[in-house]
């Protein structure tokens, strides 16, 4: 990138010189052809870019795999999860002085279920059974 920033520099400053030898009448298309130069890099920015994206993206689709996903570290979940707790205690506080057990009841249902939701997100074969995942591993010839 700093060849490709060197470059736009000295284009930068034969444009400039150029306009003080020319003057001033000639600095409009002077811009112009310097702001053109530029919309050329980025444009080819753009398209290299998208070009790599797609390249990804066909890659994902031949091994028939997700597109990688962030990984999840340890502390992402702990930080989660105090979160989590922390706000327990005002929604607590407020269902339960709102609608009594009831109230309190649809908060902590509520906080589970959030938890529950990241918790799947985080590790999609979390809540399969024992049963589905000895299934796929099973031989066809066994009865």
């Amino acid at each position: 990138m700093d060849a490709r920033d060197t470059e736009l520099k000295k284009e930068l400053d034969a444009t400039l010189q150029a306009r003080r030898e020319l003057g001033e009448e000639y600095e409009s298309a002077l811009v112009d052809s310097f702001l053109e130069k530029v919309d050329q890099r980025i444009d080819g920015a753009v398209e290299r870019r998208m070009r790599r994206h797609t390249a990804e993206q066909q890659m994902v689709a031949a091994r028939g795999s997700r597109s990688p996903q962030p990984t999840d570290s340890w502390g992402d979940r702990f930080g989660f999860g105090i979160v989590s707790l922390v706000l327990a205690i005002p929604l607590s506080a407020i269902g339960g002085g709102v609608a009594d057990l009831p109230g309190l009841l649809a908060a902590w249902a509520g906080i589970v279920g959030v938890n529950a939701f990241q918790a799947v997100r985080t590790n999609p074969g979390l809540f399969r059974g024992r049963d589905s995942r000895k299934s796929s591993q099973d031989s066809d010839w066994e009865d």
